[in-house]
């Protein structure tokens, strides 16, 4: 399964040929990808490399995605990892074809952006059966410093 299904599509959007992309390594484990100083994608530790909530916003089709429940919204947007029941209850949409250890965009309900980037702890099928614990590891999410870095200038 590809990572991003949706990037193939817009890359020559994102990469123009003629601009340069810069790679910034930041304090904290944190790797920026940065074109016209925006960042685009961030990676932390050794994990993969993920696009950004602002370019996860320009283009919402890049990425597989969860939807948590109304009632999970505050927390998610407090940088809580995300628990099982919020994405199997009412209000909660799983994509079955998600694998663990994969990135997710993580939506919620009754919104139209996404909220957070997620890494996976257990495949969408585990989460739906078992639906108890972690299920997302919140990587980055609104207002976050990565959020609040529209510009690296």
């Amino acid at each position: 399964m590809l990572l991003y299904p949706g990037l193939e599509t817009v890359m020559e959007d994102l990469l123009p040929k003629k601009i340069p992309l810069i790679v910034v390594k930041c304090p904290n484990h944190l790797t920026l990808v940065v074109v016209n100083n925006v960042p685009l994608f961030f990676c932390i530790r050794d994990g993969p490399y993920m696009p950004t909530l602002r370019l996860l916003h320009q283009y919402p089709n890049i990425m597989r995605r969860f939807q948590v429940d109304r009632g999970a919204i505050k927390f998610v947007l407090s940088g809580a990892n995300i628990m099982c029941p919020g994405l199997t209850s009412p209000g909660g949409v799983l994509d079955e074809e998600v694998d663990a250890e994969r990135p997710v965009a993580i939506y919620a309900e009754g919104k139209q952006h996404a909220l957070a980037i997620g890494f996976t702890k257990m495949s969408a099928k585990d989460i739906k059966g078992i639906n108890k614990g972690i299920g997302v590891d919140t990587m980055h999410y609104l207002n976050d410093g990565l959020w609040k870095m529209e510009r690296l200038d």
